[in-house]
């Protein structure tokens, strides 16, 4: 194994508590299917914040101090599992994941959809009743397409609110 094999085995061994160094703050990536990891990369670089991507399998990160990997068994709710277990206060996790986001919200951390729609105490209940109704519906076939295209708007609006949230949490702190 090379410095670099040796570099990215050492990079996923941390764990966020590890990574965090000085930052109260850290970032959570659902990752398996998450449009925007890209983004919150630049942002958490500008901001000096750790990230983790959690997923089922592995997949490339960018070679850089403040990311890790973190994979987990295929279990059904693994990555979720891991996601809720590490999380502290205050940490970001982007998600498009409801059940996830209304676990999150329950540790008093902040969820972002990639959509940059925040999940909040006031709107995780409607979300999950929705959810839950377009289920039902798929399952009885009413109900056969999916979420519309994501788009360079969902990109920019996603950057803004994850902007937004980063600016709130770390103002609370001050």
């Amino acid at each position: 194994m090379g410095l670099n094999g040796l570099r990215k085995s050492w990079r996923q061994a941390l764990s966020p508590k590890t990574l965090r160094g000085c930052s109260l703050l850290h970032i959570f990536i659902d990752a398996d299917a998450c449009p925007v990891k890209q983004e919150v990369y630049r942002v958490a670089k500008r901001y000096e914040l750790s990230v983790t991507l959690v997923a089922g399998s592995w997949m490339r990160v960018p070679e850089e101090d403040n990311l890790a990997l973190k994979v987990v068994g295929e279990g059904m709710d693994a990555a979720d599992d891991w996601i809720v277990e590490h999380l502290e206060v205050d940490d970001i996790v982007i998600t498009a994941d409801i059940p996830l986001a209304a676990r999150c919200l329950e540790k008093t951390a902040h969820a972002l959809g990639p959509t940059g729609k925040p999940f909040t105490k006031e709107n995780i209940g409607s979300a999950l009743a929705t959810r839950d109704l377009l289920s039902t519906l798929r399952d009885f076939g009413e109900v056969v397409e999916g979420p519309p295209p994501f788009d360079k708007r969902d990109r920019s609006h996603f950057l803004h609110r994850l902007d937004e949230t980063i600016n709130a949490i770390r103002r609370k702190g001050a």
